[in-house]
């Protein structure tokens, strides 16, 4: 028979193909899923034979097949949900329905994913067949069989041989129509029930049986030396009906040779299903649709352009950087989660160009970081065609309703919506806050129960017994374990290891785990809890920090993964028992609950600029109190997405003495990320105000109308700072309309003669991207130099106090540290508790490179107070306090929420900035 011929050089030629791409792709191995429906399959006689060829061709290709057996009685609708259900799994390339005649409707075929449709039943492969595009489809293996029985194993030339179709129907009739008449065949299709058949079938040359002939048709209808092909079986489930019947006669026959011949065809449409989804992996230039923009002048508020400005729909977007449907959560209709299952299919990938956006010692208002990353970004995609992310915090609502407003940018570099940005988004603050307050719970609960109650009492509330059952849950065990106490059964404890468990002996002197708030909120800065009279005489002076202050807002943006996210949050040392030892919140017991609070936060929120690219806002710690820096996820996902040609832009806030030295020393080592640009950000204003302008401050309408720049030294200083770390600095200079033309100048001159790889105007706040094209040139060229990155300290070598000194000399200037006795007895505690080899974090003003805010420029021979540290163990550093830093944030005599209102007809919020 033909087919044993051809069959197995189709399955060598497929095994050979997948054998080079698995060469490059070691876990490479493709799935044919095949969907059946059990009453169809009790019904055929040869079901076991071809699903044990289709499972032997598979196992010796190398791929896999995988049945989903749907029950007699399914409906089109289930047969369709099982369709999408295996349209969206990235682990199935190739899908086939083994399903009866009736349940072939349009709705069915249709709902295939053209890419997975090795059959070729849909209509998009069906429609590329006939306009001549075969290349670019599957195409139906039954079809191809035939064809190819005919041409290369009976040797027939099909050129003008006249081909009668009978009993076929849908794709399978269509398919070899088109094929046999690409071969310059006449082609015929009939129904066996037709009054012409007889007349057909004396004048073919070539017969294809479609299904199975009727018992009333006699054989002498056929003429004799009339080639027959038999494809009377499900053709897409590759197998022969039971009730065709063998023919007999002088003509040449081929019958279960098209079924085999098909199913090796299969396999092979199998293995270029498992190329193109490969190819689809590896980095490709995004085919994005960018939005226009029209910029006004004088330019509007942000509100009113963002408003101005209709987004693409995020599962748009999602598509168009190389999402897969079931990677996002959709959120309303331009935002939307992203699942960490995309770093796992883009292991393999490429990283992208890894840019971080810093700035000088800022003016109260912000010189305009995030614009200048949103207009970087959106003059790299919209402008220069190259693959770009920018990478942001999410802004905390105690600014956005007190002094500073949103964060999305600004003008015609911003995104947007900017109210959904700044307000709520998919509320990760509000977890961080429930599953913060959650702990800080759990530790004055555990003081008051431990106070008034027994060892006995309290370990059988600890571990009560449940139906006649003593269990310890899983963290109780490992607790148990950190105890060096190895037994599972609650009933063999001794009373010593009863005690040891279920005291924590918490030193309420030692808690540093503060409850949180999202609010500007001066008057709990100092608070006293415990003065119910239920809580029996246990009172205690406490505190809210900002929710952006909480150390589970630190893990949240230094985390890789789910897994490290519950042993950082275990990790996190909330207090010290009394013999000095840390308490964390794995003793609490409170951590698989943390995580379950934070199981959604964790995924990074797509949003858009006003240009349509693409903007993942993820994760918001304060940059003066906490490391200022977006999410290591949301960075890795985005720089996989680029691809190897493409950029990730990302922000750090503040001055680069903070947001930039932490994002190098902290965010790094976390990530193992190795950044290749600085771009520092600096305004003539705040050059100014360095130089000795007057101070600016919100709500102040001013001009400066100085030209000399002697602020230029802090920009200097910044630059310097930057090449500590050995990475090429581009400044780009926020162009405001009242500098001349001789400052712009004069600044970019200044900054290049400082070190600078280069120094270039911006102007993306007044006409977006464009604005910005000079930039992002400057930027790709930096990035085409070598990284010369380092740290500025070995955290192993080095004590607490040594580092600390380190960057308050070598970053901020300062001649020397002082410790207070409170500061320097949390060092020794946290020494000796084995935490010595940790990075750190300053907690300082923004608005000096000293201490003290009002000293500007860049200030000389100054000594550096640190009046307070604390140990952040789950995300992994130490927190030294500078002079007076507050984890409070309070309102401002006339805050923001003064101008913000809704309209109440048509739900728009007004005044957001």
């Amino acid at each position: 028979a033909g087919s044993r011929k051809a069959g197995p050089e189709v399955i060598q030629n497929s095994k050979e193909v997948l054998s080079l791409l698995q060469e490059k792709n070691p876990a490479f191995k493709p799935v044919l899923a095949m969907i059946q429906v059990t009453i169809f399959m009790l019904l055929c006689c040869d079901d076991n034979l071809m699903q044990e060829i289709n499972q032997n061709l598979a196992e010796e290709t190398g791929l896999n097949i995988t049945h989903i057996c749907l029950p007699p009685d399914s409906s089109e609708a289930e047969i369709i949900d099982e369709i999408l259900k295996i349209n969206e799994d990235t682990r199935i390339h190739g899908l086939a329905l083994q399903i009866s005649e009736n349940l072939f409707s349009n709705k069915v075929l249709n709902a295939l994913k053209p890419e997975k449709d090795v059959d070729g039943v849909t209509d998009i492969n069906l429609g590329k067949l006939v306009r001549g595009d075969a290349h670019e489809c599957f195409v139906s293996p039954v079809a191809k069989a035939v064809i190819e029985l005919l041409e290369k194993s009976v040797g027939v030339n099909l050129d003008g041989k006249k081909i009668l179709v009978v009993g076929a129907h849908g794709s399978l009739e269509a398919a070899l129509q088109c094929l046999f008449q690409r071969k310059g065949s006449m082609t015929m299709s009939s129904q066996w029930k037709t009054p012409q058949l007889q007349r057909k079938l004396h004048e073919a040359d070539i017969v294809v049986l479609g299904s199975p002939k009727p018992e009333e048709i006699p054989l002498t209808w056929i003429q004799p030396g009339t080639t027959v092909l038999n494809c009377s079986h499900d053709f897409l489930s590759g197998k022969v009906g039971c009730g065709s019947p063998r023919i007999h006669f002088g003509g040449l026959i081929e019958e279960d040779d098209v079924s085999l011949l098909a199913a090796a065809l299969r396999i092979q449409n199998m293995v270029s299903s498992g190329r193109r989804w490969l190819r689809e992996q590896q980095h490709r230039r995004w085919r994005l649709h960018c939005l226009k923009l029209q910029p006004l002048s004088p330019v509007p508020s942000d509100i009113e352009i963002s408003r101005g400005q209709t987004p693409k729909a995020v599962d748009v977007l999602a598509k168009e950087i190389g999402l897969l449907a079931d990677e996002i959560e959709i959120y309303g209709k331009s935002k939307a989660k992203v699942r960490l299952s995309v770093l796992e299919r883009l292991k393999n990938q490429a990283d992208g160009k890894y840019v971080l956006v810093a700035g000088i010692t800022p003016t109260p208002l912000g010189e305009g970081k995030s614009t200048v990353t949103i207009g970087l970004v959106q003059a790299l995609t919209a402008h220069l065609n190259v693959n770009s992310f920018a990478c942001l915090r999410q802004p905390s609502q105690g600014p956005t309703f007190g002094v500073k407003g949103g964060a999305a940018g600004g003008g015609y570099a911003q995104v947007i919506p900017m109210e959904e940005f700044n307000l709520h988004l998919t509320g990760d603050i509000h977890a961080i806050t429930a599953a913060n307050n959650l702990l800080a719970a759990a530790i004055d609960t555990r003081i008051l129960h431990e106070n008034t109650q027994t060892d006995k009492a309290l370990y059988n509330r600890l571990v009560p017994l449940v139906n006649g059952v003593r269990e310890f849950s899983e963290i109780q065990l490992a607790r148990l374990k950190k105890l060096g106490v190895n037994k599972t059964d609650p009933s063999t404890l001794t009373e010593e290891e009863v005690s040891k468990f279920a005291r924590l002996d918490i030193n309420p002197s030692t808690i540093t785990w503060q409850r949180v708030l999202d609010t500007n909120d001066r008057f709990l800065r100092k608070i006293t809890i415990g003065q119910g009279n239920t809580e029996k005489g246990y009172s205690r002076q406490a505190q809210f920090d900002i929710t952006v202050a909480s150390e589970i807002m630190a893990v949240l943006a230094l985390t890789d993964s789910l897994a490290d996210m519950k042993a950082r949050l275990g990790r996190m040392v909330v207090a010290s028992d009394k013999s000095g030892q840390p308490v964390t919140a794995d003793d609490l017991g409170v951590t698989g609950a943390l995580t379950v609070l934070m199981k959604d936060a964790i995924k990074p929120n797509l949003m858009q600029t006003l240009e349509g690219t693409p903007v993942f806002v993820h994760a918001g710690p304060f940059a003066n109190i906490a490391h200022g820096n977006s999410s290591v996820l949301a960075d890795k996902i985005a720089l996989k997405l680029v691809g190897e040609e493409g950029f990730v832009v990302t922000e750090a806030g503040f001055g680069a003495d903070i947001g930039m030295e932490k994002f190098f020393n902290i965010k790094c080592r976390a990530s193992g990320l190795v950044p290749n640009v600085v771009v520092l950000v600096a305004t003539v204003r705040a050059l100014k105000m360095h130089g000795g302008g007057p101070s600016v401050s919100a709500h102040i309408k001013f001009r400066y109308v100085k030209t000399e720049l002697n602020g230029c030294c802090n920009l200097q200083k910044q630059i310097q700072i930057a090449q500590l770390f050995g990475v090429p600095v581009v400044v780009a200079l926020n162009v405001f309309k009242t500098d001349t033309r001789a400052e712009v100048d004069l600044v970019c001159e200044l900054a290049k003669r400082a070190g600078a790889f280069d120094a270039v105007p911006c102007y993306h706040w007044s006409v977006g991207g464009k604005g910005s094209v000079d930039l992002a040139r400057a930027v790709r060229e930096a990035a085409s130099k070598r990284s010369r990155f380092q740290f500025l300290y070995d955290v192993q070598v080095r004590s607490i106090v040594d580092k600390i000194r380190t960057i308050a000399q070598a970053v901020y200037g300062a001649k020397d540290i002082e410790l207070s006795p409170e500061a320097q007895a949390k060092i020794d505690r946290y020494t000796q508790q084995g935490f010595g080899n940790l990075p750190i974090c300053m907690a300082k003003t923004h608005l000096s490179l000293s201490h003290q805010p009002d000293k500007k420029g860049v200030p000389r021979d100054f000594i550096l107070p640190i009046s307070d540290v604390r140990a952040s163990i789950g995300a992994g550093f130490i927190y030294p306090l500078v002079g007076t830093m507050s984890t409070m944030p309070g309102l401002p005599t006339r805050p923001c929420f003064y101008d913000i209102d809704l309209d109440t007809k048509t739900e728009q919020v007004k005044g957001l900035f």
